[in-house]
């Protein structure tokens, strides 16, 4: 999901959407996992994006992500965790799925929705 400005229409929030994605899939692949309240993982990014990682889904393919989740790193990549270089506990682990699923999407991206406050 890419975080808008207030104020655009349709056409100028799915560019600046399209854009934000682009600079976080063409930058260093920085990103800031939080665990929610509702045991979901918010991924953000650079350039007002981020990515949800539903629990429900981390659950229904934890033995795939425990079993692959160093493939989800760069070439030459070294993430410092409290554990070591490229060590991650399940936390770091649901983290870097949600990563995988940005740059995934980043390759061939499009607008599914626009959601609007209300304020």
């Amino acid at each position: 999901m890419a975080i808008l400005p207030f104020g655009l229409n349709d056409k100028d929030a799915e560019q600046h959407a399209l854009k934000a994605l682009h600079g976080v899939f063409h930058a260093h692949p920085d990103f800031n996992p939080m665990n929610m309240k509702d045991g979901n993982v918010l991924v953000q990014y650079n350039h007002d994006v981020a990515s949800l990682v539903l629990a429900d889904v981390v659950q229904q393919n934890w033995s795939e992500i425990e079993m692959h989740h160093r493939r989800a790193l760069a070439t030459y990549e070294v993430l410092i965790t409290p554990l070591g270089q490229n060590t991650f506990d399940d936390f770091g682990k649901k983290a870097l799925f949600g990563r995988c699923f940005m740059f995934m999407d980043a390759q061939a991206p499009q607008v599914v929705r626009i959601e609007r406050h209300d304020g």
